[in-house]
């Protein structure tokens, strides 16, 4: 579709197509969603959200009627709601949009159980541990749906956990700035594992070639080795290293991955941010230093010309790329 609307206004500037005859091709280019398009849209927009306004539902009625519940009836309710929703996926398989959307009830569902089990029984587990086999318990239907929702939603069941569970050591040990540092490393490995997973899985399969998903998992491979980069030059040495030799190469892999093998704006820009973010922290921590009352100042000129360099770097590659 992005090609298409280059092409046809390449044609328009070029004055290739009469300006009296531009709606007509604008119309005939499919850039306008017909009658139809905009059934199929809505069908499942109302579908996503009934599925997740149900699940929201079984959540919320348990919730507010605690104290009026007895513990069977609490968990006879979730587990009714989690068959019916296999259930659905059993009967609507050949549905890929209707299977998909039950599986996906059906994952929540898991998790809301999982919290009522530790809230009624008192498990006295860590936070992590939900997460932790919330994510475990769903794997199966995860890997069975083939579908990239369901797979950002196992991730981000993942990135909490790890989250959490540094977290927990921080309470039990005090060393809160060294569980951070951690938990940074653990994000950037499991995320940028899962990024380049997912890049040469999308050679093989084709739903896993959206665009989304890999601007999700993009930024965050990003966020936690530009965090640790901000560290390490803030002065933070311990355990944070190595970020000074693994940030190039990172910067490096995605420049070379997403501008020329499989061309991703989106995944550029991430890395032009990360660079503005670092390069201004290392000028702040600098100016700092000196005392340099303008430096204000000088921070501002400089975000505002690395901001306007990468944007008009990225509009010269929008302008190359194919789609």
């Amino acid at each position: 579709m992005a090609s298409i609307r280059r092409e046809l206004t390449a044609l328009i500037e070029h004055e290739a197509i009469p300006r009296e005859q531009v709606p007509q091709a604008v119309a005939l280019s499919g850039l306008h969603p017909s009658g139809r398009a905009w059934g199929v849209f809505l069908d499942r927009l109302l579908l996503w959200l009934g599925t997740l306004a149900l699940v929201c539902a079984v959540l919320f009625l348990v919730a507010y009627n605690w104290s009026e519940m007895a513990r069977w009836l609490r968990f006879g309710l979730v587990q009714a709601a989690l068959v019916a929703a296999i259930g659905v996926y059993c009967w609507g398989a050949q549905r890929r949009v209707v299977a998909r959307a039950a599986l996906t009830a059906a994952s929540l569902l898991l998790g809301v159980l999982l919290a009522l089990f530790g809230q009624v029984y008192q498990t006295g587990a860590d936070p992590w541990q939900l997460f932790f086999w919330w994510a475990l318990l769903m794997l199966p239907w995860t890997l069975v749906a083939r579908f990239d929702a369901l797979w950002m939603l196992w991730l981000g069941l993942l990135n909490l956990s790890i989250a959490l569970y540094f977290r927990s050591l921080s309470g039990a040990f005090g060393m809160v700035l060294v569980s951070d540092v951690a938990a940074l490393w653990w994000l950037f490995a499991l995320n940028t594992s899962a990024l380049a997973l997912w890049e040469l899985g999308a050679r093989r399969w084709r739903w896993l070639s959206v665009g989304w998903a890999t601007c999700l998992l993009t930024l965050g491979s990003g966020a936690p080795v530009t965090v640790l980069m901000l560290a390490f030059t803030f002065g933070e040495r311990s355990g944070v290293w190595l970020v000074a030799l693994l940030y190039p190469l990172w910067l490096a892999a995605i420049y070379g991955v997403y501008r020329y093998w499989r061309p991703n704006l989106f995944a550029l820009a991430v890395g032009c941010l990360s660079v503005i973010v670092v390069v201004t922290a290392f000028l702040a921590k600098e100016l700092m230093e000196q005392g340099d009352p303008g430096g204000l100042l000088v921070l501002a000129i400089v975000v505002l010309g690395l901001g306007a360099l990468a944007a008009y770097w990225l509009k010269r590659l929008h302008r190359e790329m194919p789609t």
